[in-house]
């Protein structure tokens, strides 16, 4: 036999006995069907157990024993029959498709819900804060991220106790309670019971998370119409006043389009002047290009001077040319007094470099006393270089 036939026969026995060898190594596994199937199985189900966030758009859990079902009936009959057999404190959630914007609903790096930017872990069973709402574009790959509102309600006792709305990207603490998340939720469904929860309510301020605050915040940020519907019906004027201005915030921050078009009607039809001091500040925060119109035409035109101020003021905040037009438009020529010294007070919260020269120039020119006193006083929080050397030419003459 040649050398190389003998190198082959030995390279077929070391490949037979390196096989052989990693046969009985696993045959203990492989023993009818298979235990060694079962363990990987165990190993995809720890693993399933330990990262439970794989579908529907859960939120990643901590500190929580998740059941995850789908919903196979109608939403409220669900909750319903949840809450009843709720004996002790536990959770329920789902998330919706979110409405559009810059805007994510969290917890700051401390775990509170205090209106922190950025997110930390929501701690749900911290008794001391609501809901932290942050729009801004600080976390620019987070925010993008964000496509669901989770909606999570709190029973105990066999009734529902609260409601909280966080965004799908942040890190929920459950505080050790059981946490059912339904799949398969439609979003109108979702809108139809909680607004069975905020209709006819008074929503005072307080904490966010109790059941009417909560109910409209979670229906705020549902990107289903069905919503644009609801909030509509909360500012009927059979509504109670409360609930009509907690709407319009919702309105003015939330609904975009559909928003600004209901605010623009209640502008001129609401009877309530704190609803339609409300609707200014609304209008501040909506980004339809109407929206600093409506501002505008409010503080000239609206019956209330407490109203006319409070446009002024969230102008000054909006600033721009267009807006310091108005305030000193407001200065000249309202017959009142008081909305001329709370332009002068719009006045001081623009930037420095539009608003300390136009108050320079009513402290030396406007007729009324009060309102160029007003102007003094304003000019002198400033701690500007210009506003001092205006006084030294006053107390030099």
């Amino acid at each position: 036999m040649s050398t190389q036939n003998n190198y082959w026969h030995r390279g077929v026995i070391s490949i037979a006995m390196i096989a052989t060898g990693i046969f009985f190594l696993i045959s203990p596994h492989m023993r009818g069907n298979s235990d060694f199937v079962a363990l990987g199985a165990e190993l995809n189900h720890l693993q399933a157990t330990q990262n439970p966030q794989q579908s529907d758009g859960m939120p990643t859990f901590e500190n929580a024993k998740v059941e995850t079902r789908a919903l196979s009936g109608v939403l409220s009959e669900e909750i319903s029959r949840w809450s009843k057999a709720a004996g002790q404190p536990q959770w329920l959630g789902y998330s919706v498709p979110a409405v559009n914007g810059e805007r994510v609903i969290c917890c700051g790096g401390n775990g509170d819900w205090n209106w922190n930017k950025g997110c930390g872990t929501c701690l749900l069973e911290d008794h001391r804060h609501g809901n932290n709402f942050t729009s801004s574009s600080s976390n620019k790959t987070q925010l993008e991220s964000t496509r669901n509102v989770v909606v999570l309600y709190r029973a105990n006792a066999g009734a529902l106790e609260k409601i909280r709305v966080v965004s799908d990207v942040c890190i929920i603490d459950a505080g050790g309670l059981r946490v059912t998340w339904l799949t398969g939720v439609n979003p109108a469904q979702s809108v139809e019971y909680l607004s069975g929860l905020v209709r006819g309510q008074d929503v005072h301020e307080g904490r966010w998370e109790k059941l009417p605050q909560g109910a409209l915040t979670a229906i705020a940020m549902h990107a289903d119409s069905s919503a644009d519907k609801a909030m509509n019906s909360f500012v009927e004027s059979s509504q109670p006043e409360s609930l009509r201005k907690q709407t319009v915030f919702w309105l003015g921050e939330a609904r975009g389009a559909s928003g600004f078009q209901t605010l623009k009607k209640l502008a001129k039809t609401e009877t309530s002047t704190e609803v339609r001091s409300q609707i200014t500040f609304a209008l501040s925060l909506n980004h339809e290009p109407g929206s600093l119109d409506e501002m505008i035409r409010m503080a000239r035109e609206d019956e209330s001077t407490h109203v006319r101020g409070q446009a002024l003021f969230w102008l000054a905040q909006k600033a721009g040319q267009k807006a310091a037009s108005t305030i000193t438009g407001a200065i000249e020529n309202d017959p009142d007094t008081e909305v001329k010294k709370k332009a002068v007070f719009a006045l001081s919260q623009m930037p420095h470099e539009e608003g300390v020269p136009k108050l320079i120039q009513v402290a030396q020119s406007n007729k009324n006393p009060e309102v160029r006193k007003q102007a003094m006083f304003w000019l002198g929080q400033t701690n500007d270089p210009r506003a001092l050397e205006f006084f030294e030419k006053i107390l030099s003459k």
